[in-house]
């Protein structure tokens, strides 16, 4: 006779065996909605998982002199060693999202994740620790496993292109979106989309690849130059991904931190086109995303908001309410943070962190300086130490009140 836990190991093996990406049907776009492959209606109701492969200095409460992912990794280089700060970098992305904060966010009710990630992470550049090549598709494939497991969906977004699409610290550029202004990063950006396309071409938990977030700030006095070159880009890059994977939905931003839409008038290139627009600071009313709407009619696509909130829970639960109304989808920013609760989860500060904070603020212009500033360095370590584990799902606190205010159940996080 059978032991009953022999029983219900096969059975559990069984049941895994037969589960395939099969069983999740791929989501397009039909007019301006998006359904699954049987015809049902899909709304996208998420979070994004900023800072987790594209470090932002304000996430952290870094200084804006470490407001990028260079600047931060070079000014905690200069507080505690280079070689650290590889040791960190790693342990950073294996502790920050794990699979207990899909978990978490799944129970919660949220359907889909945007995943923002920097270019290096497909490269050999020196990035997160390391220069393997392959990293992005690693942590890629572990949170679609993660995501199919809980029945969540998942947006790619390359937050940061090569040679910067914005010109600001969100890209981790160098002050201009060089990447309308050269070839070479304009190959390596579509080649980069080419190698993602082909390897998940057949994954339906991934919606779609958001191609570049918040591309040409407002700032340049060449602006409309590098707006006319937004459209072009776009469209060789969808076609050259076309080649390799046609079920995924691309998806298309605005200029102007994704809110100029003027610089798109072909609107027939492609059959599965989604835009994307974000906005923040705005009244939670419908004439604010008034613009959006006329564009996604004028379109005939599926308008999502791919990035907004950073809000009192009041903002959110009316905005929220507001995009419902309106027809657009949503993945607020962000999931986590430091020491916040405008956002679904709350990383406790470290002790020393301030000391920290301080040091990355200070003149650093030369090295006296950076001698003369720079605190106790095991002290630093130990904060950072902290973080790490600070930063771990169950070392951090829900904020039941924003979570709620999406519309999501805080209950079933414990």
């Amino acid at each position: 006779m059978l032991n009953k836990s022999l029983i219900v190991f096969a059975l559990t093996f069984v049941l895994a065996s037969c589960s395939s990406t099969s069983e999740m049907p791929f989501v397009r776009t039909s007019g301006t909605k998006l359904v699954t492959e049987d015809g049902s209606l899909f709304e996208i109701r998420g979070t994004n998982l900023g800072n987790w492969l594209n470090p932002e200095g304000y996430l952290f409460q870094f200084p804006k002199s470490a407001n990028s992912g260079h600047s931060i990794n070079d000014g905690l280089s200069q507080l505690v060693g280079p070689v650290y700060m590889d040791s960190f970098w790693k342990r950073f992305v294996d502790n920050y999202v794990t699979e207990r904060d899909i978990e978490f966010l799944a129970a919660a009710g949220v359907n889909t994740l945007r995943l923002p990630f920097h270019y290096k992470l497909f490269t050999s550049d020196r990035y997160m620790g390391t220069t393997d090549e392959n990293l992005g598709f690693e942590v890629i494939d572990r949170t679609v496993a993660w995501c199919r497991k809980y029945g969540l969906r998942l947006i790619l977004d390359m937050h940061d292109c090569p040679g910067g699409q914005t010109g600001d610290n969100i890209d981790d550029s160098y002050g201009y979106p060089w990447l309308f202004r050269e070839p070479e990063a304009q190959n390596l950006f579509i080649e980069i989309w080419c190698g993602i396309a082909k390897r998940y071409a057949s994954e339906p938990v991934i919606i779609g690849y958001d191609l570049m977030n918040e591309p040409i700030a407002h700032y340049f006095e060449d602006k409309e130059e590098l707006n006319a070159a937004l459209q072009p880009l776009m469209i060789r890059t969808v076609k050259a991904i076309r080649k390799y994977d046609t079920r995924h939905i691309v998806i298309l931003a605005g200029a102007q931190w994704n809110t100029n839409f003027k610089v798109y008038d072909d609107f027939t290139f492609d059959d599965n086109l989604m835009y994307s627009c974000h906005i923040y600071k705005c009244p939670p009313v419908k004439g604010s995303v008034k613009g959006f709407v006329n564009f996604m009619e004028k379109s005939g696509r599926p308008m999502y908001m791919g990035e907004t909130g950073e809000n009192t829970d009041d903002w959110v639960r009316d905005f929220r309410t507001v995009l419902d109304e309106c027809g657009i989808g949503w993945t607020f920013w962000t999931y986590k943070r430091l020491d916040a609760t405008r956002t679904f989860v709350n990383i406790p500060k470290p002790e020393g962190w301030d000391a920290i904070c301080g040091f990355l603020e200070s003149d650093r212009s030369d090295y006296a300086s950076v001698r003369e500033h720079r605190p106790d360095k095991d002290m630093c370590r130990r904060a950072l130490e902290e973080y790490l584990e600070s930063i771990k799902f169950n070392n951090c606190s829900v904020n039941a009140s924003y979570v709620e205010a999406l519309g999501f159940n805080a209950e079933n996080y414990e």
